[in-house]
């Protein structure tokens, strides 16, 4: 017997030594799969040649904060805040109560998706910040759209003109080559908006999370009545812009305005939009999570009607789909969306938004849908806008900086969660496109437009999600100006 003992040791040994060994194998294949990826990646990125002697002007706007950066699960339990019981989470539009707080966050930690919320509790709100200044791991970094597309902007090589009232904390991570209309000394003006951050898998009493991402929550009485409007608008003109850029409009979501207000300050945007813009600037409106129906329509009638260009995510566009086409939002979406299915709701998107007619009202010629796994850019062909494949490589590089907090690129932290194909519409018959690690940005055209799609090296070692899409946006748009 003792012979067949050591023959199935053996045999067992050699089984698990081949086992060691494929894996080896199959991650080195993995490690040089990616490696030819990224490499493709910056050749298309540096095909943008960005000038020094006569940079590009953009003209950001609106508003500004400060963001409180900190670990969900940790702030609520400096706070005594309880993961809700039972697994039937409720959905609230805004955020009245710890309870309503914690039942709010589940709904969208569960999905794993990003969401924004105002907080009606300012005494609520005033713990969440006073607990995140006691948390020594708490990030405290400049905040909102709009100074974060001017800084990435500026990074990119731009001249900016920023919309915005600065407070002298903020003013110090202003970029150079950021022209801010107006600063304050006064503290009070001071916005804080807390950024709960969350990691894939992560645990809240029987609750796990599917990705990273975070909810954001503020009480913020500043920026939903666009205060810095009027210095951008009287600003806007001498500074000759190339481009205007807009974003930061969901603060206005389920604010408590008085009357018309809302409508109002959103007439007076749309005025300098019409006005102060001349026909042959594009104007880029980075789209946002919008909760309350009447807020977004609000800002589809005065706002996206008159861009050339829209930014968004993968819950974003969702509901500018079923606003368009349904008159309704979609709260939640698929957090990794099929590439046919993002295609087949930007193709919806772009023909409404082209067809749609009025005085001073734009065509819509650029569309950039960012997600997880890829980067879509749609173009009007023979449009103003350029080199979207660059652009497109450049926005997926970008991700992985900004996630990862490095300007570096690392295979070893990176994976790729893109099929090897996808198909370029769920309609039956669709015609497949195959990934390939030597050319990974894929480009082709339809009708009067070209749609350029740029798998995204995701990170692995999240330092941070929020402002990941207005990096990503800017960055791709700095590209095409």
């Amino acid at each position: 017997m003792a012979p067949t003992f050591v023959k199935a040791g053996t045999a067992t040994l050699l089984v698990v030594l081949a086992a060691i060994l494929l894996q080896r194998r199959s991650e080195h294949q993995l490690k040089e799969r990616l490696q030819t990826v990224l490499n493709s990646l910056l050749r298309a990125e540096h095909k943008v040649h960005v000038s020094s002697t006569e940079p590009r002007r953009v003209a950001v706007g609106l508003g500004s904060c400060l963001d409180s950066v900190t670990t969900a699960v940790q702030l609520f339990d400096r706070i005594s805040v309880q993961p809700p019981a039972g697994e039937d989470v409720k959905h609230h539009d805004s955020l009245r109560s710890a309870r309503e707080l914690a039942e709010g966050f589940t709904y969208f930690f569960t999905r794993g998706a990003a969401a924004e919320r105002y907080v009606h509790d300012k005494l609520l709100f005033k713990r969440l910040v006073a607990a995140a200044r006691d948390m020594p791991e708490a990030k405290w970094t400049i905040g909102g759209n709009a100074p974060v597309m001017a800084n990435r902007m500026a990074r990119e090589g731009c001249q900016v003109l920023l919309g915005s009232v600065i407070s002298d904390t903020i003013a110090k991570e202003i970029e150079t080559g950021v022209k801010v209309t107006s600063h304050s000394t006064d503290q009070e003006v001071e916005e804080v908006h807390m950024i709960l951050e969350y990691k894939t898998g992560e645990t809240w009493g029987s609750f796990s999370a599917p990705r990273a991402n975070r909810f954001i929550v503020h009480s913020d009485a500043s920026n939903p009545l666009l205060s810095s409007l009027e210095s951008f608008q009287e600003q806007l003109k001498p500074f000759k812009p190339h481009a205007v850029v807009i974003g930061g409009l969901q603060m206005m979501d389920n604010f408590p305005f008085k009357g018309d207000v809302r409508s109002q300050r959103l007439g007076l945007l749309r005025n300098v939009l019409t006005r102060d813009v001349p026909t042959d600037i594009p104007i880029h409106f980075e789209f946002a999570s919008f909760v309350e129906q009447a807020t977004a329509l609000d800002v589809i009638n005065h706002v996206v009607l008159y861009a050339d260009s829209l930014g968004m995510n993968e819950q974003e566009l969702p509901n500018l789909y079923s606003l368009l086409n349904y008159g309704n939002i979609s709260v939640v979406s698929d957090p990794y969306p099929r590439v046919a299915t993002v295609l087949d709701q930007m193709r919806s998107v772009y023909r409404s938004l082209r067809t749609v007619r009025g005085p001073s009202m734009r065509a819509l010629t650029r569309l950039h849908v960012h997600t997880l796994a890829f980067q879509a850019i749609l173009t009007t062909k023979n449009s103003k806008w350029k080199n979207t494949m660059a652009a497109a490589a450049k926005a997926s590089l970008t991700a992985y900086r900004h996630v990862c907090g490095s300007d570096h690129i690392e295979v070893a932290k990176a994976h790729l969660i893109m099929d090897d194909s996808f198909s370029l519409s769920r309609q039956e018959g669709s015609d497949r496109v195959l990934f390939q690690n030597h050319r990974p940005v894929s480009c082709w055209e339809e009708e009067d437009y070209q749609i350029c799609l740029a798998p995204v090296l995701v990170c692995t070692q999240v330092r941070k999600t929020a402002g990941g899409g207005d990096n990503i946006s800017a960055a791709a748009l700095a590209a095409q100006i």
